[in-house]
């Protein structure tokens, strides 16, 4: 009697012990923004919206400051199944020819524009391309608008970039374009770059301001040059594991991602006031409004060659102009 009682209580604690193990499947997500970036602001608040949800079913945990490696090598282990979710942003365009839309300099008039243009060409047009290629994008977020900073001189206009060393992000497109500006851009991970800068191994690099503070760059540049001279959106990206999810765990981490758009694109707009205002406020870095009109002309070549490369590549870059418009 004894023993039988005694095999029924080890039962039960090895049935509570698997229970208790499934409540703690974890949900890796991985970016490269250090603490207080849009991408940690975005990333934790979708976990906790989407914890709320899973209740004991799984745990979105969040690994950001490129713990789980740099863009490229996140994608890597996204095929691999080893990551569950990640949120790149330029990188994509490396995998998914078509994503190199958002490299095309002053693409993106405003947030309500980006908006029009997730819905209506992303989400029908882009999306099922990544998935050919093993990536599922659930919801598309924001890295930001993009500004330079430089050790060397206020960027007014392109001319300006002539033989500057600029850390760019790894993609192809933004490589291009500084080329045709003048400047000698290197690709590099984010977690390089302060270094890189503060050695002068870099004059300069360009990001939106949520990663040009959150970086400490401004502690290391004596120039910041408004030229917003690219939209970079965010994705969140799940890979080989999410089919291996339960289904009612998929539903609610996709659920939690779309809901999160318009809260990205608020919490962006709310940062980048915030952030222009700290930096303003830094010591020894003065802040310059660029020729967005000198910028624009000179991206001319930029927008000819994706035409020409990427495949249905002007119609790509005509219907994103064209939801430009108020009212589209």
């Amino acid at each position: 009697m004894r023993l039988t009682k005694a095999l029924l209580t080890f039962a039960f604690a090895v049935v509570l012990s698997a229970g208790t193990a499934a409540a703690q499947t974890e949900i890796k997500f991985g970016h490269v923004g250090k603490p207080g970036s849009l991408l940690e602001m975005t990333s934790q608040e979708f976990a906790k919206r989407a914890n709320a949800k899973l209740g004991d079913k799984a745990k979105v945990v969040v690994y950001g400051s490129s713990q789980l490696g740099g863009d490229s090598e996140m994608m890597k282990k996204l095929k691999l199944g080893t990551i569950d979710l990640v949120l790149p942003s330029t990188v994509v365009s490396s995998y998914v020819p078509s994503f190199g839309l958002f490299e095309m300099p002053y693409l993106v008039r405003d947030r309500d524009h980006m908006a029009r243009i997730r819905d209506q060409i992303v989400f029908p047009t882009m999306v099922p391309q990544a998935e050919k290629v093993g990536y599922r994008i659930l919801g598309v977020w924001e890295n930001g608008f993009r500004q330079i900073t430089n050790n060397k001189r206020p960027i007014v206009k392109p001319e300006d970039l002539q033989g500057i060393k600029l850390r760019v992000p790894k993609g192809v497109w933004r490589v291009k374009m500084f080329k045709a500006y003048g400047a000698n851009p290197t690709p590099l991970g984010f977690s390089e770059v302060f270094v890189a800068l503060q050695t002068g191994a870099m004059d300069g690099q360009e990001n939106p301001l949520a990663q040009i503070y959150s970086g400490h760059f401004q502690e290391v540049q004596k120039y910041l040059s408004m030229t917003g001279h690219v939209y970079t959106p965010s994705y969140v990206i799940a890979g080989a594991s999410f089919n291996r999810l339960p289904a009612g765990v998929q539903k609610i981490l996709s659920d939690t991602a779309i809901e999160m758009q318009p809260v990205a694109l608020k919490m962006a707009a709310d940062l980048d006031k915030e952030l222009l205002e700290k930096i303003k406020n830094t010591p020894g870095i003065s802040i310059n409004e660029a020729d967005k009109d000198a910028f624009i002309k000179a991206s001319k070549p930029i927008y000819d060659e994706f035409a020409k490369e990427v495949p249905g590549g002007q119609e790509l870059i005509d219907k994103a102009l064209a939801l430009g418009h108020k009212g589209s």
